[in-house]
């Protein structure tokens, strides 16, 4: 197994895993928010949803690297 190989796997297992923590975090805004509908403008977060945003950001910078790494390596 070769480097290429092995970032072409980092990079699917990276993205599937980015979409999947992307859409279990919880939306913050609603539609009625931009209008004053809801008095929330900032809200901490806390416990899982902390660690589901980690998470995200520790998978897109994993997928941005090896995608990265992936075009560096001379084919």
């Amino acid at each position: 197994m070769d480097i290429a190989s092995l970032l072409q796997t980092l990079i699917m297992i990276s993205a599937i895993l980015s979409i999947l923590l992307i859409l279990l975090q919880q939306r913050g805004a609603s539609l009625g928010s931009g209008s004053a509908g809801s008095s929330e403008i900032f809200t901490t977060r806390r416990g899982l949803e902390k660690s589901l945003f980690s998470a995200t950001i520790v998978f897109v910078a994993i997928f941005i690297l090896s995608i990265l790494g992936l075009l560096l390596i001379p084919s």
